[in-house]
């Protein structure tokens, strides 16, 4: 039995969800769902207070649509859409962008490793093979923010930043995601990985014809590396904020000890050394204790989880 006879009989068995994050898009949305319709998937729409007639389009080709009353950003439109998917008890999750960038065929290949249980998250790769006509400088600002993703998580990726992904269940159920930008994306997966979940990526084809995006690179880029060096703080906090309170604290007592020294022989005081070494001490201190209150407050929230 081939394996994609094994996953048209298993999308028949199973509830799949395709749910697309959409902002103004009444000129893309409407082929998209037709086409994601012939394969038998339900169509979830989450509309981010769109001004055209996107929800009007979306509702009347009979997807269900999450309203935002005002525009909040990427990453509500991917909360609503995860926990909608939850209250419709969805087996499979699969996000894809409402500009028409992502090939809808692509679904399929998405699905496999869900299916054959290989994963509890599929990514799909712009870079894998390398087919998709992105732009350089885009290609060179995702790569870079998939590498600091990939500091903070156990498995290497390619792509930390497709918004073209499937969730089973499991995911569903574990991840909470709580960012309302762009930087959620990053969230989700530091999140999976910290969880132990299965992470798969598998190539898709990305056309950037028009350069539909609407999101702004370099405030895109701000998002990720906030919201990665904030889980990365949560999670390793003796570490983030310890190890530099710790040095900034040796710091201040070496200038306190040139100061003194300096004291001791001409009677003067250097202001500039009293005052290194006096913000030196204040803000290694301060580190310090934000790394001992963080730690502490962690092991409580954990040990009452489990």
């Amino acid at each position: 039995m081939s394996t994609l006879y094994c996953i048209l009989l298993l999308s028949k068995i199973m509830k799949i969800i395709v749910g697309m994050p959409a902002f103004n898009e009444e000129k893309n949305i409407a082929p998209l769902i037709l086409k994601i319709q012939e394969f038998g998937y339900k169509v979830l729409v989450c509309d981010d207070a769109s001004t055209d007639s996107t929800t009007l389009i979306a509702k009347k080709l009979g997807a269900t649509v999450i309203q935002h009353s005002k525009n909040i950003g990427y990453g509500a439109t991917i909360q609503s859409l995860f926990s909608k998917a939850k209250e419709l008890n969805a087996d499979v999750l699969v996000t894809i962008d409402a500009d028409g960038q992502h090939d809808f065929r692509d679904i399929k290949k998405i699905l496999v490793p869900i299916m054959e249980q290989k994963a509890n998250l599929v990514i799909g790769s712009r870079f894998l093979e390398k087919k998709s006509d992105i732009p350089k400088y885009r290609e060179l600002g995702i790569k870079a923010l998939t590498k600091i993703t990939n500091t903070a998580q156990e498995t290497s990726i390619s792509d930390s930043q497709s918004g073209f992904r499937a969730y089973d269940k499991t995911t569903l159920n574990q991840i909470n995601p709580t960012e309302e930008g762009m930087g959620i994306s990053t969230e989700i997966l530091l999140k999976a990985s910290d969880a132990k979940l299965k992470i798969f990526e598998v190539p898709i084809i990305v056309s950037y014809e028009g350069d539909t995006s609407t999101h702004n690179a370099t405030s895109h880029g701000l998002s990720v590396l906030s919201t990665t060096i904030k889980i990365i703080s949560i999670k390793h906090p003796m570490s983030f904020y310890g190890i530099p309170g710790l040095l900034f604290f040796a710091l201040g007592l070496i200038f306190t000890v040139l100061t003194l020294s300096t004291f001791s022989e001409t009677r003067t005081i250097v202001t500039n050394q009293a005052l290194l070494a006096i913000g030196s001490i204040v803000v290694g201190l301060v580190l310090i204790m934000t790394s001992v209150i963080l730690t502490s407050v962690i092991s409580v929230i954990r040990e009452r989880k489990n």
